[in-house]
C-alpha cells in the first residue's frame, strides 16, 4: 500500500523531503497531483502573445493612413464640388482657380483679404469682417453678420472653386466658455458661408503660417503681424496703422501663405513686386 501511494506522486523529490512522514502523511500528498494541474493550467491561460514591433510598426502605419483618408474627406467636404467648378473656369492643380486666393481671419475682429490677378496685374484688397451687436444677457456682444458676408463674397464675382484659406479656430483654456463659443461659431459661420458661395476652403493653423514668415514664438506680436504685411503689400499699408488692425495684416498674411509663400522676399522688392514678376514670368 504505501509503495504504491508513492509511485503516484509526480516529484519523488517532494517525498524525499519529508523522510519521516507517516502513513495519514502520505496519504494526503496523494492530493498534490490535483494542485500541480490547477496551478499549470492557470500558466497556460496567463500567458499573452508577444507583441512584436512589426505588429506595432504595421498599427502605426494603419492608424495614419486612416488619419489620411479623414482628413481628405475632411477636406472634399468643404470644397465646392470640381465637377462643377470645371465647367466654368480653368483650374489649378489643387482644383481651382490659381489666380484668386482669400485669406479669412475668422474672428469678429477679423478680416478677409483677396489677392488676385489678372491683365492689369497683381492686387490685394482687405475687407473687415461685417458684424452685428447682440444682446448676451445683460450685457451686448458683437456676432459675426452671416448676411452681410455671404454679400461680400458674392460682390466679388470670384472663379467658381476660389480657394479659402481660413486660419483654424484654437481656443485657450484661459479664453473662457465665451471665448470658446465665440471662437467655434465664428469659425462655422464663414466655412458654411464660404463653401455655400462656390468656394473651397482650406483651414490652416496659426503655426502653420506664422512658421512660414518666422512670427511665431513669444517675441512676437501682433504689431510684428502689421509690419511685415505692410512691408509685402504697400498698397494696403494705409490700412494698418492702428493697433486694431491686427486682424487685416493677419488675414493678408494667411492669403500670401495661401499663394504658396513661404519666406521672406528681398527687402528691396514688396510682395505685390515679388507676385507681379512671378506673374509675368509664367
Amino acid at each position: 500500500m504505501e509503495v504504491n501511494c508513492i509511485k503516484l506522486q509526480p516529484d519523488p523529490v517532494i517525498v524525499s523531503s519529508y523522510p519521516s512522514l507517516s502513513m495519514n502523511s502520505i496519504a494526503s500528498i496523494r492530493f498534490s497531483p490535483l494542485r500541480c494541474l490547477c496551478t499549470r493550467s492557470n500558466l497556460k491561460t496567463a500567458q499573452q502573445p508577444k507583441i512584436t514591433r512589426t505588429s506595432i510598426s504595421k498599427k502605426s502605419v494603419k492608424d495614419k493612413v486612416s488619419e489620411s483618408v479623414l482628413r481628405e474627406k475632411w477636406l472634399d467636404s468643404l470644397s465646392y464640388p470640381v465637377s462643377v467648378a470645371s465647367d466654368t473656369v480653368e483650374l489649378g492643380a489643387n482644383g481651382s482657380s490659381s489666380e484668386w486666393i482669400i485669406g479669412v481671419d475668422p474672428d469678429v475682429s477679423g478680416a478677409l483679404a483677396l489677392l488676385k490677378s489678372d491683365h492689369s496685374g497683381f492686387s490685394a484688397q482687405v475687407f473687415d469682417s461685417p458684424h452685428v451687436k447682440v444682446p448676451i444677457g445683460k450685457q451686448t456682444r458683437r456676432r459675426l453678420d452671416a448676411k452681410s458676408i455671404v454679400q461680400l463674397l458674392q460682390s466679388f464675382d470670384a472663379p467658381v472653386g476660389t480657394v479659402a484659406y481660413v486660419e483654424q479656430s484654437t481656443p485657450f483654456p484661459q479664453d473662457g466658455k465665451q471665448g470658446w463659443w465665440s471662437g467655434g461659431f465664428c469659425y462655422g459661420i464663414w466655412i458654411g458661408a464660404l463653401v455655400a458661395s462656390g468656394f473651397s476652403v482650406v483651414p490652416v493653423s496659426s503655426s502653420l503660417w506664422k512658421n512660414a514668415f518666422k512670427l511665431s514664438g513669444s517675441r512676437s506680436s501682433k504689431d510684428d503681424s502689421r509690419e511685415l504685411a505692410s512691408t509685402f503689400f504697400p498698397s494696403a499699408s494705409s490700412l494698418l496703422q492702428r493697433k486694431k488692425d491686427h486682424g487685416r495684416a493677419e488675414a493678408l498674411l494667411i492669403a500670401a501663405y495661401g499663394k504658396g509663400l513661404k519666406a521672406m522676399p528681398d527687402s528691396s522688392c514688396s510682395l505685390e513686386d515679388f507676385l507681379d514678376l512671378k506673374l509675368k514670368s509664367c
